[in-house]
């Protein structure tokens, strides 16, 4: 088969990665990808993921036979919807069932009304009556905008007049234009968080090794959120008691759920746990692979990724046994200094290939190729520019290797942080 990846970030590379491998895959083409994914795609970093026309017009011209929609942006926007339309395979939720991630107040009011656990919550649009209900609410508490926002738009804030700020920053301020149009206020879980992702053809599901990502940008989980610091999997804290009871008060009631309402859900459900003393809830609902999850959970695939993204789309899951390593793996995110604020980009990185001579592996997220004085060169061009990723017998062998790895790598403010895995 021919087929084109959508997307250019670190989740995308390991995708890539795994689907170059595959005796399915004959030729992989990517939209836009980036300087590691160009190593085993033919890439179009013109075209955006988010560029539908770009996207459909490149299938088309190309004869495609398969599409696969990483990033949640086009799947909101209902890129596999179009290639539906024109009967072009695709592996990826339609914008309704991708409505989980897009909208939290339909995840939430989803929750509520199939009694999946989640946070107590109440969503407004109003900023006076956000204040109103944040001055009879205890503190901490959760302030979320309710479309995308690349994993930064949610606010826990500390204080009351904490969270007046966020809420008037989202409301009126416009900090995350439309998505932050309307607001969801909901209760301080208190728990270690984990993130539990399914394959699922609409009906059956599989799930991946459990994992857990680290959200702040320096170490002891302080700082500003971000997309992502680092992952490992599997959740050593996640036993089998917890996983079972996630399955049948969490996962089996999704997926129902949103096949009951007409959204039923073809792809990757990314479900955002916290393991509270009252049991597993819910934190919230992605449509896609999670970045950097993605980074720490694909490289312990044994199963041809290609065969289970065609089972998915095909709805077909159940005829396949998905197989994994009885291994761990650990990612560090290599950021620019400053993320998620302001930085700097277009700096060289050396030490790529040092860093894989002992079998880790190298993700690129924010990165290009170099032209002119720098042709050949591998350059910083994102807040999050490398995830170095590494297999071992145990979690602790992950860590280390995975740091090992890291420390090969070198470019003009780089920041990492040197807790992963260990808080």
């Amino acid at each position: 088969m021919k087929v084109l990846l959508v997307g250019g970030g670190g989740r995308e590379h390991a995708i890539a990665y795994k689907l170059s491998s595959s005796p399915l895959v004959d030729e992989l083409l990517c939209a836009p990808g980036n300087a590691g994914i160009r190593s085993v795609a033919r890439c179009f970093p013109e075209i955006k993921a988010t560029d539908l026309d770009g996207v459909i017009s490149l299938a088309l011209s190309e004869n495609v036979d398969f599409v696969v929609v990483a990033p949640d942006d086009p799947l909101a926007l209902g890129m596999v919807d179009r290639l539906n339309a024109l009967n072009i395979p695709a592996f990826g939720p339609t914008a309704a069932a991708a409505q989980v991630e897009a909208s939290k107040a339909f995840s939430k009011g989803l929750m509520k009304k199939y009694s999946i656990p989640t946070a107590a919550y109440e969503t407004f649009t109003d900023y006076d009556a956000a204040c109103a209900y944040l001055e009879t609410q205890n503190m901490p508490i959760v302030i979320k905008a309710d479309g995308l926002a690349l994993g930064k738009g949610v606010i826990i804030a500390k204080t009351l007049e904490e969270a007046k700020q966020a809420a008037y920053d989202m409301l009126i301020g416009g900090k995350f234009k439309a998505s932050g149009s309307t607001i969801v206020i909901e209760e301080f879980m208190v728990g270690r968080e984990v993130t539990q992702l399914v394959f699922t053809d609409g009906e059956h599901f599989s799930l991946m090794p459990s994992s857990q990502d680290h959200k702040r940008a320096l170490d002891n989980d302080e700082g500003l959120n971000t997309g992502g610091m680092g992952a490992f999997a599997p959740s050593p804290y996640y036993t089998d008691d917890i996983k079972q009871e996630t399955i049948e008060k969490v996962i089996k009631p999704t997926i129902a759920a949103l096949a009951q309402e007409g959204r039923p859900f073809k792809g990757v459900l990314y479900f955002g746990l916290m393991m509270t003393p009252a049991g597993v809830k819910v934190v919230e609902y992605n449509s896609r692979f999670g970045d950097p999850e993605t980074q720490a959970i694909l490289p312990l695939l044994k199963t041809d990724l290609m065969e289970i993204f065609v089972a998915c789309a095909n709805g077909t899951l159940d005829s396949i046994d998905i197989a994994w390593e009885d291994a761990f793996c650990t990612t560090v995110v290599l950021a620019s200094g400053g993320y998620p604020g302001s930085y700097q980009t277009g700096y060289p990185i050396s030490g790529i290939d040092e860093a894989q001579e002992g079998g880790a592996i190298v993700f690129h997220a924010g990165t290009k190729m170099g032209t002119g004085a720098l042709d050949g060169a591998v350059l910083t061009s994102g807040g999050r520019v490398l995830a170095v990723s590494a297999v071992a017998d145990t979690f602790e062998n992950s860590i280390r290797d995975a740091y090992t790895a890291a420390n090969c790598i070198t470019f003009t403010d780089l920041h990492k942080r040197s807790d992963i895995g260990r808080v």
